[in-house]
């Protein structure tokens, strides 16, 4: 009998966006191995994340030097405290580069709260105005902060034309339910095949598959069968296998709706 970690990755016929991931964290030789690992599972587009303004220059060089590559422009909550007006103004011109197609990532993170609340709440509050007037989607990060995220996305919603996703989505079926309803899309990744994650299974069969996209957050979060080891965008086809399963969906239908509602908010 073949153990888990010999099972290999499927290949699908529907192409595949990685929506979330962080290739800036990989050395130039694993960079390259990872992309072409990625193309020949038929990932056709990947999306690395900017988090802080140590970053906001390296992704946008990564999409300009490889044609599978785009990326964002902002700064995690963990990164909140060193938010002030230069930082804004960095984020605000990387926004109109070519090949940037998103605000993020950007929320609150009462988890490790590597910045205060206070500061949290205001780059926060800043970055979904800058998405606002750049008429960009944004990429939000919300951990143990469920009413505050509901607070703040409630006085900006209105005036986010393009919305965003609420990435690495763990929190509440009601948080879900209200991005859903102000026009939101989640987030699923390899958490999704995790033993212990019932409640986020939960909010997938509640989620419509319209309203999904996915992501690995590589290098971190590796889906079963392959825990233990660096995640990458490769293992995408494990977490739509799983996704899809959850929906009760014919995997290549899923895709083609993945796919569609990915380019829709990003590449449009």
């Amino acid at each position: 009998m073949n153990s888990d970690s010999d099972k290999t990755i499927p290949r699908f016929l529907t192409p595949i966006v990685e929506t979330h991931c962080h290739l800036d964290y990989l050395s130039a030789d694993a960079l390259q191995t990872t992309l072409d690992a990625a193309t020949a599972q038929g990932i056709e587009r990947i999306i690395t994340i900017a988090v802080s303004p140590d970053n906001l220059d390296t992704v946008r060089d990564l999409a300009g030097e490889h044609p599978q590559v785009w990326c964002t422009q902002g700064i995690h909550p963990h990164e909140a405290s060193g938010w002030n007006q230069d930082v804004s103004d960095r984020v605000v011109a990387g926004c109109g580069q070519a090949r940037v197609v998103a605000v993020g990532e950007i929320g609150l993170d009462y988890h490790y709260e590597h910045s205060d609340r206070v500061a949290q709440a205001a780059a926060f509050d800043e970055q979904l105005q800058i998405a606002a007037q750049e008429n960009l989607p944004v990429v939000i990060h919300t951990r143990d902060a469920d009413a505050d995220t509901r607070a703040i996305l409630a006085n900006h919603s209105q005036s986010l034309a393009k919305k965003g996703v609420i990435h690495s989505f763990t929190s509440s079926l009601a948080l879900a339910e209200f991005c859903l309803a102000e026009g939101f899309v989640l987030g699923f990744n390899g958490i999704t095949t995790f033993k212990n994650a019932d409640n986020v299974r939960a909010v997938v069969c509640a989620t419509p598959a319209e309203s999904i996209v996915l992501e690995t957050d590589a290098p971190y979060l590796t889906p079963a069968p392959f825990r233990g080891k660096p995640n990458a965008p490769c293992y995408l086809p494990l977490i739509a296998e799983k996704l899809a399963e959850l929906k009760s969906l014919e995997i290549e239908h899923f895709l083609t709706i993945a796919r569609a509602t990915s380019y829709q908010l990003f590449f449009k």
